[in-house]
């Protein structure tokens, strides 16, 4: 919320990608919704393109498009709201943490040195810096988040497993290039006539920021794709690398991609041109370091969801600096604990016993829990067994959790709920259209009942629900 998460004087604007089919792809995704965003605005009196073109704002957006299939059941117990997804921390009194207003609270940092430009982030993945985030943008048209490291030799490229992943290499005036996936010997062929000799190298977290110029010249070259919704284009194969890699390396990466020379080199001159009118005082691309020691939590996939979730209760500086960054407190809960638990806005009846637990809006007269995690539920007896996740859980009765097992209500607008089972080896997006044998619908069935569920809706009549039976309960252990 306003003043908790983002300033008071910050203007949210929300915007769905209508594209004619299969999705615009996170470039052409990127220049549809500051489209969309900018006439939202504009019948509110409010020119975002001005204001952008003369260095009074700083805009971010963040894409959260997709199903979630990967993180089911969990997107499906928000009524398919995927950056709605609850983590077991609290914000203020009553109101859980979503994954978005995570990734928004630490994205922020940047809103100080980017007047002026655009800056894109993902809505599942945060990332927590290790150097000062504060730089001067100028130098460079767009800029790439990336853990930059020194320049290493083959061998230690091969023991990093570098070739793994998309990269950005630096050469020593600061101009930067994108690689992607390539062993040590093909990093340095691909970059010898535009960088020269590389200086740094590091993963890119694939979070940019743009100047007014560039986003207008995109706006300008992609105008017949954005008008007629047609093409999907992503920014690391259709912007980067045209921009900064030779037209061989270019088509070399492409063809990987099965995508013809031909259609490469038109791709590859058409960006080439598109960039001619730039200001050439400035880089085309620049990095932004975050420190190769930084965290990056990912929260795409259910296994990485408990994984993130149970390194709330470990003892190491990643654990601690997640507890403070999520404002979580580990301790006994009660008399019967004889080992810590992340608690947060926890009430227990009195024979309640965890341990290794994480917890938080939890309303339960007798939970049992041991290395288990459960969030936003209200229970008369809740009992989970190890590595078991209890989540948007109404249960006036008791609900038994096998070890592994991940169990969610779905709330309907006319109050009812479906219950969804699953467990943490099994990967959602393979599951996707198969009915689980503990379930009455598959999570694909459940994603589409949701779609035409109002959510704010659902989310007061599931409140009201939560209270009602908390009500009946005597609780009198209470950890905030």
């Amino acid at each position: 919320g306003k003043g908790l998460i983002i300033p008071l004087n910050c203007q949210v604007v929300c915007v769905h990608e209508d594209w004619n089919s299969g999705g615009a792809g996170n470039a052409l995704g990127t220049l549809y919704a500051w489209q969309k965003a900018c006439k939202a605005c504009i019948k509110n009196e409010r020119d975002l393109e001005a204001e952008l073109k003369t260095n009074k704002i700083s805009v971010a957006l963040y894409h959260t498009a997709g199903k979630g299939t990967r993180l089911a059941p969990l997107p499906g117990a928000e009524n398919n709201n995927k950056p709605g997804v609850k983590l077991p921390a609290m914000i203020s009194d009553g109101k859980v943490l979503t994954i978005l207003e995570s990734v928004i609270k630490q994205t922020g940092i940047y809103a100080s040195s980017r007047k002026g430009r655009l800056s894109v982030f993902w809505g599942d993945q945060i990332f927590v810096p290790t150097v000062d985030t504060k730089y001067d943008p100028s130098l460079a048209h767009a800029d790439i988040l990336c853990m930059l490291g020194p320049m290493p030799n083959a061998e230690e490229w091969k023991e990093k497993g570098l070739e793994k992943y998309g990269l950005i290499a630096v050469a020593q005036s600061g101009t930067a290039c994108q690689i992607e996936k390539v062993d040590y010997e093909t990093a340095l062929s691909m970059t010898k006539n535009n960088l020269g000799q590389i200086s740094q190298v590091g993963t890119s977290l694939g979070s940019f920021s743009i100047d007014a110029q560039l986003l207008f010249a995109l706006l300008q070259e992609f105008n017949q794709e954005l008008n007629q919704k047609i093409a999907q284009f992503d920014t690391d194969p259709h912007w980067w690398m045209p921009m900064t890699l030779p037209l061989e390396a270019y088509c070399q990466v492409m063809k990987k991609k099965a995508i013809e020379s031909a259609q490469a080199e038109a791709h590859y001159f058409r960006i080439q041109k598109m960039i001619q009118n730039l200001n050439t005082s400035k880089n085309l691309l620049a990095p932004v370091d975050i420190g190769t020691a930084a965290y990056w939590w990912d929260y795409g996939q259910l296994k990485l969801y408990l994984k993130n979730a149970f390194q709330l209760i470990e003892d190491s500086s990643e654990a601690h600096l997640m507890r403070e960054f999520l404002q979580v407190k580990c301790g006994q809960l009660s008399a019967n604990d004889d080992q810590i638990s992340a608690a947060s806005a926890v009430h227990l009846g009195v024979t309640s016993k965890t341990a290794h637990s994480v917890l938080a809006n939890i309303y339960v007269q007798h939970l049992e829990a041991d290395r288990a995690i459960a969030v936003n539920c209200t229970a008369k007896r809740l009992i989970l067994g190890k590595h078991a996740l209890a989540y948007n859980i109404l249960e006036p009765n008791e609900l038994i959790l096998a070890d592994g097992e991940v169990c969610t209500d779905v709330f309907m607008p006319d109050g009812t709920k479906i219950r969804q089972r699953s467990r943490i080896d099994i990967d959602g997006g393979k599951q996707w259209k198969i009915q689980l044998d503990s379930n009455s619908f598959s999570f694909e069935q459940i994603y589409k009942t949701n779609l035409s569920t109002d959510v704010l809706q659902v989310a007061q009549t599931s409140s009201k629900a939560h209270t009602d039976l908390a009500a009946s309960f005597d609780l009198t252990i209470h950890a905030d």
